[in-house]
């Protein structure tokens, strides 16, 4: 018999992703550690200055007397037809979001819209349907915007990019930077349901109880959360690409705070749950669109819970853990075995062209 060769307990380890890569990746776009390293050594190193460097989901601008939020995104989801919405609603909805989580009302909104040719005339008039009902919906106006078509093979389908601007009435605006210690984080409902909705309709996966994407409009439920919490809010972010891990990730490292978390406290739909254990996906870093994460200081975290909760869109709120002081930069989570584990930023791409 071969004598097998003697194995060192590195020989047991996972290499580490690579992440230095000559071209673009998928992952460049999945809001883990590659899309992050980009944006910082690429985008905001060329564009630096004060308003960027903030790296919210929002710039905040002063025009003289008055302060407005102001953003962009790109929407290239496919399908773009998915249980619970499409990609002309989730445009709309996920721009207002951008601008209600720097606590601004949401006024204007512009749409550039890059089709291929051969795209159904018929599925374009359902698209623009669906944003001109979900802006109705949002309070919002689409006031300018720009189209294009590249050839037959070189887009699919249909992309949108939005660009938003909001009103900031209240005197302070939420900003990761501002966690503390103590703080508590909570979370407007369950999580991962956009993604698996995709995958779902994406994989032809059907379950008893039918997955259907959360996306929706934010700006009112932060609005009734800014009026009980006030100040004591001190960050607001939207979990979408790369879930609930990412942006637990960049308040950390904003802050300098570490934030301990508790996984029987945060809530997964049970059909979500079981369509993440099917595909090896874990519900932390699945994309969603109608949810919301908030850091508040501990006297007033109940209120602003029970506020979240009144809410349509916040019944399934809860609290899911804590800023502290140890560990800064870390995100941890106790697992209901009891035991801890570092969650981190995902480092490839789970769930390309998720939104």
């Amino acid at each position: 018999m071969a004598k097998l060769p003697e194995l060192a307990p590195e020989d047991f380890q996972c290499p580490l992703p690579i992440t230095e890569h000559d071209t673009v990746q998928l992952a460049h776009g999945s809001g883990g550690r590659m899309m992050n390293d980009l944006i910082r050594k690429l985008f905001a190193w060329a564009f630096e200055n004060p308003i960027l460097s903030r790296l919210d989901d929002f710039a905040l601008l002063e025009v003289g007397s008055v302060r407005l939020a102001f953003t962009t995104d790109s929407f290239v989801v496919d399908p773009i037809f998915f249980p619970g919405g499409d990609i002309g609603e989730l445009a709309v909805n996920g721009t207002v979001n951008d601008l209600a989580m720097s606590g601004a009302r949401p006024l204007f909104l512009s749409v550039g819209v890059i089709l291929e040719e051969g795209f159904s005339l018929e599925e374009l008039r359902q698209v623009v349907v669906s944003m001109k009902k979900a802006a109705k919906a949002a309070g919002v106006q689409i006031v300018t915007g720009d189209t294009k078509v590249v050839n037959r093979g070189k887009g699919d389908k249909i992309f949108l990019n939005t660009a938003g601007i909001g009103i900031v009435e209240r005197p302070f605006v939420p900003s990761a930077s501002q966690i503390k210690p103590g703080d508590q984080i909570l979370v407007s409902g369950t999580i991962g349901d956009h993604g698996m909705a995709i995958l779902s309709r994406r994989e032809g996966l059907s379950f008893e109880t039918p997955i259907r994407s959360d996306t929706a409009a934010l700006h009112e439920l932060v609005r009734e959360v800014l009026d009980v919490g006030g100040e004591s809010v001190h960050a607001l972010r939207d979990p979408t690409r790369g879930g609930l891990a990412a942006v637990l990730n960049e308040f950390a490292a904003a802050s300098g705070v570490g934030l301990r978390i508790f996984e029987e406290a945060i809530p997964v739909r049970e059909e979500v749950a079981a369509a993440c254990d099917l595909l090896g996906l874990d519900p932390l870093y699945v994309a969603n669109e109608g949810k919301m994460v908030a850091a508040v200081a501990p006297e007033k975290a109940d209120e602003v819970l029970e506020a979240m909760r009144r809410h349509p869109l916040g019944k399934m709120a809860a609290r899911i853990g804590e800023a502290v002081e140890e560990s800064p930069g870390l995100v941890s989570m106790q697992t209901v075995l009891g035991a801890w584990r570092i969650v981190d930023l995902p480092v490839g791409e789970q769930l390309p062209r998720i939104c």
